[in-house]
């Protein structure tokens, strides 16, 4: 599992190959959380890589509902078709209804598709921004990988999809959710494997530019900043500096181009007062 991975260019350390790998075997949803931007959505399209599988994805929100994430009903297109069949004459309530509730008025949001075009990866993104009551629909369908949709059956998936799902934590997800999932806590990488992450994501750069954004980047982390970077902003750093004609951290235009890593007002003005060409010194 973890050579596969490698091999899509995601980087994994043993625990979460394992947790990949008992999440196939055992077919259980793969919890994975940490900060923004330390891979966790990208695993889900790593997994679907190696499996040769389609990624339904899921993004949560406060207020989503059953009717955003299972299914919907096309009501302009039920009208019109009630209008046509009462201009056509038809009057029995029975056939009427019949007509309406076809499957071919069903919106299938992301949770449905996903039963109906297993085998794939499902990715639930972000679940910490949905409300409680949300949960209890996602405990359901993670329980049988069904659905039942009163007016035409039981749907359910003919092979389970491989349920990843995410969060940034800013709230706590219920213990009943977190129970049906093998767990995995996404930290900052080292230093090490940070960079061979930015290498392996943007073979062009030059090396001595990689490892010099990425010595940067694992200092702020250590500042007191509101939102430390993740990879995803090591990585539009370098790509940055790369498209400014940079072969390697000039201070000033590090300076300059803080807006790739850093996100909040507070966190770049305390990164401005970091002495860049010390922590440049003593990469060497």
């Amino acid at each position: 599992m973890r050579a596969a991975l490698e091999e899509t260019g995601y980087l994994v350390d043993e625990g979460l190959a394992i947790a990949c790998f008992l999440a196939l075997r055992l077919r259980r949803p793969v919890f994975c959380e940490g900060d923004a931007g330390t891979g966790k959505t990208a695993l889900a399209s790593a997994l679907a890589e190696v499996l040769d599988a389609p990624m339904v994805r899921l993004q949560c929100h406060e207020g989503i509902d059953a009717s955003q994430a299972l299914y919907d009903w096309d009501f302009p297109r039920q009208l019109l078709r009630l209008r046509a069949s009462e201009a056509a004459g038809v009057t029995d309530p029975e056939k009427l209804e019949g007509a309406l509730y076809d499957r071919r008025y069903l919106l299938a949001r992301p949770l449905l598709r996903a039963l109906e075009s297993a085998p794939c990866v499902l990715l639930v993104d972000e679940i910490d921004r949905a409300d409680d009551e949300f949960e209890a629909v996602l405990l359901e369908l993670l329980s049988d990988f069904a659905v039942t949709i009163p007016e035409l059956g039981t749907v359910r998936a003919e092979v389970p999809p491989l349920v990843v799902l995410t969060s940034n934590r800013t709230r706590e997800v219920h213990d009943a959710l977190k129970r049906r999932c093998l767990y995995h806590w996404f930290d900052h990488p080292d230093f090490g494997r940070e960079l061979a992450i930015v290498r392996r994501r943007l073979p062009a750069v030059t090396a001595r530019l990689a490892e010099q954004v990425t010595a940067l980047v694992q200092e702020l982390r250590r500042q007191d900043l509101g939102k430390p970077p993740g990879v995803a902003e090591t990585i539009d750093w370098v790509r940055a500096l790369d498209a400014l004609g940079a072969s390697e951290v000039d201070p000033p235009l590090a300076a300059a181009t803080l807006g790739s890593v850093l996100k909040y007002r507070e966190d770049a003005d305390r990164a401005r007062d970091l002495d860049f060409a010390a922590v440049l010194a003593g990469r060497g």
